[in-house]
């Protein structure tokens, strides 16, 4: 259940990029650091709706990841210079994350699989969510 999906993520974390089995993407992304106002440099790999974020190809582990549940990817063109992927999330108390990669066509790359691998991966949490979510009475012994 739950618990495999979150050990995989943990273990995943702690691989170095190269370890990672079939990511779905991999390559370059830079991420808006809106405090600094300038963009960070990541390596980034995405595998089962989670982007792993490492300073570069050669590091042992992934300095943080991104679980992608519930946001919405898209192409943002307005206020930038160059388009760029949005991840808006599913609440407010969350924040908005911008990428963007080497050029447009890595950009279109990255968004299709982002897209495909939230996709993939709703029908999953959402079968948790429910269970989570039954009234009390039909889980008791």
């Amino acid at each position: 259940g739950l618990q495999f999906i979150i050990n995989v993520t943990l273990h995943n974390s702690s691989l170095p990029p190269l370890a990672i089995k079939n990511p779905e993407c991999l390559g370059l992304l830079h991420q808006l650091d809106r405090h600094a106002d300038m963009w960070v440099q990541h390596y980034c790999i995405l595998k089962d709706g989670c982007l792993y974020f490492y300073a570069s190809i050669r590091s042992t582990r992934a300095s943080g990841g991104l679980y992608l549940q519930g946001y919405r990817v898209s192409e943002q063109t307005h206020n930038f210079k160059q388009s760029v992927i949005e991840l808006e999330p599913p609440s407010e108390e969350f924040k908005t994350f911008y990428f963007c990669a080497e050029n447009e066509t890595e950009n279109q790359r990255w968004i299709t699989a982002l897209q495909t691998s939230i996709k993939k991966w709703i029908p999953l949490h959402q079968a948790i969510q429910d269970f989570m979510n039954r009234p009390l009475e039909e889980t008791r012994m």
